[in-house]
C-alpha cells in the first residue's frame, strides 16, 4: 500500500475510497494534486473542519499538493448534507470577509515556502457564477438522473423527515461535481477528499470527470469526528471551538483539548497531531492527565504557536490552584444590567447551556465559588465594589470551569 494512503488509515482518516487499488498505485508514481472544499458559511472554521486540514497536511508530508477550495459559489447556495433546514443566505460581502478570514487558518497549518507543495487556493465563484443555466443543463444536467440523486444521504433523510429541501439545495451536488470536474480540468486535480456524508457527491464528480473528459479521478472520505460523549466534533457548552485566533483565545482552545474524555484521548493524538504513531502507540497505559496535556500542547502549538501553549499550560495550572486569583484568564465583558442580577441568572448568561437547576445543584453542593469564596445561596448578587481593587472578579463553575468576569 502507498504510504500515504497507509499512514491515512493508520491515523483513524479512512472511511471510503473510490479504486482504492489504482489510487494506491498512482499516489506511488507521481506527485498529484488533490482538494477538499470548505463553505465559507462563518468568519472562521471550527475544530470539526481540523480533520480535514489534517489530511491536507498529510498531503504535503507526502510530496503532493493540496488544492484549498473556498465555496464562494456554493456558500451561496447552502450544502443540505447533515441539515435539517435551509441555510441562512449570506450576502456576497460576508462570505468574501469570511474566505479571508478562512484562507488564514490554511496557511497557519500548511507549509507555503516550497512552490511545488504550496497550496493552491481556489473559489469556486469564479467559474460558477459564469455558468450559463442552459448551457449548463444542456452539458452537464444530462448526466445526473432524478433516480440517483434521490438515493443520497444528503437528500433522501430531508425527505424521510418530511422537511423541507428547497430546488436550489438539491442542485448543490452537482455545483459540487462541476467543482471537481472544472479542477481536473484546469488544475490537473485528481483526487477529491471530504467527510463521509460527502461521498456521493464526490462519486457525482468522479463520474462526471469520466463522462465528459474520459479521465480517471478519485474520491477519498473520512470518518465523521464525534465526542465519545456522542456530541459532534466542534461543539461545547460555550459554544464552537474556533480555529480564528481573534474569535477564541489560546487558553480556551488549550482547555477545550485538556478536557477531552479518556476514551478520545489516544484516538485524538493520532488525529490531530503530528506526533510519531510509534510514539503514540508506545504511550498506551500512560497516565491519562499528562496525555491530555500532551494532546493540548501539541494541539495548541500547530495553531497558536509553542510559546503560547506552554503559557495556556502555565496558566491552567495556576488557575486550578485553589486561591488563584484569575487575572491571567481571558475576560468576559458583562454589562451592569446582568450583573445586577442573582447568580444563577449570571452563571446562565456566562454557560448558556448549563440549565438552571444544575446551577441551584452546584450552590447546594457548594461547587460555586467567587473570588475562591463559595456561594451558598441562589439569590445572592454580587457586590459591585468587588471589582474596586482589581477590576474583575473570578467566577469558579466546579473544579474545572473559571472565568474572569469584567464589568
Amino acid at each position: 500500500m502507498n504510504n500515504f494512503l497507509k499512514e491515512f488509515k493508520d491515523r483513524g482518516y479512512f472511511y471510503q475510497c473510490t479504486n482504492e487499488i489504482e489510487l494506491s498505485e498512482l499516489l506511488s508514481k507521481k506527485s498529484i494534486n488533490a482538494y477538499i472544499g470548505f463553505d465559507s458559511t462563518a468568519p472562521s472554521l471550527h475544530v470539526g473542519s481540523l480533520l480535514q486540514i489534517m489530511c491536507l497536511r498529510l498531503l504535503q508530508k507526502y510530496g503532493h499538493r493540496p488544492i484549498v477550495l473556498l465555496g464562494g459559489g456554493t456558500t451561496r447556495i447552502g450544502d443540505p448534507s447533515g441539515k435539517e433546514e435551509t441555510r441562512k443566505i449570506l450576502s456576497e460581502k460576508q462570505i468574501e470577509i469570511n474566505i479571508n478570514n478562512i484562507k488564514n487558518v490554511f496557511k497557519i497549518f500548511l507549509k507555503t515556502n516550497n512552490p511545488k507543495l504550496k497550496p493552491i487556493f481556489v473559489n469556486n465563484y469564479q467559474w460558477l457564477s459564469k455558468l450559463n443555466y442552459i448551457n449548463f443543463l444542456r452539458d452537464i444536467g444530462k448526466h445526473f438522473t432524478i433516480n440517483k440523486m434521490l438515493t443520497f444521504d444528503s437528500v433522501k433523510l430531508r425527505l424521510e423527515r418530511e422537511q423541507s429541501l428547497s430546488y436550489m439545495e438539491f442542485n448543490y451536488m452537482i455545483l459540487q461535481a462541476y467543482d471537481f470536474y472544472e479542477l481536473n480540468k484546469s488544475k490537473n486535480c485528481s483526487l477529491q477528499i471530504g467527510g463521509s456524508d460527502q461521498w456521493g457527491n464526490i462519486v457525482n464528480g468522479v463520474e462526471l470527470i469520466k463522462r465528459e473528459s474520459g479521465k480517471q479521478a478519485y474520491g477519498l472520505t473520512t470518518p465523521l469526528i464525534t465526542l465519545a460523549s456522542g456530541v459532534k466534533m466542534g461543539k461545547t457548552e460555550k459554544g464552537a471551538v474556533w480555529l480564528n485566533k481573534e474569535m477564541l483565545s489560546s487558553y480556551d482552545y488549550w482547555q477545550f483539548w485538556r478536557n477531552t474524555d479518556d476514551r478520545d484521548v489516544l484516538k485524538f493524538l493520532k488525529i490531530f497531531t503530528d506526533l510519531s504513531l510509534d510514539e503514540i502507540n508506545s504511550l498506551q497505559g500512560s497516565d491519562i492527565n499528562q496525555l491530555k496535556i500532551l494532546l493540548a500542547n501539541h494541539a495548541t502549538e500547530m495553531l497558536h504557536g509553542k510559546k503560547e501553549a506552554e503559557k495556556s499550560e502555565n496558566l491552567a495550572k495556576n488557575t486550578f490552584k485553589e486561591n488563584s486569583s484569575g487575572e491571567d484568564l481571558p475576560g468576559i465583558k458583562i454589562k451592569t444590567d446582568i450583573l445586577s442580577k442573582n447568580i444563577v441568572e449570571i452563571i446562565s448568561f456566562v454557560n448558556k447551556d448549563i440549565s438552571k437547576s444544575e446551577i441551584r445543584r452546584l450552590i447546594k453542593s457548594n461547587a460555586i465559588k467567587i473570588n475562591n469564596k463559595n456561594i451558598k445561596e441562589e439569590h445572592y448578587v454580587i457586590d459591585p465594589n468587588l471589582f474596586l481593587e482589581k477590576g474583575f472578579i473570578k467566577l469558579s463553575i466546579g473544579k474545572k470551569k473559571h472565568f474572569k468576569i469584567i464589568n
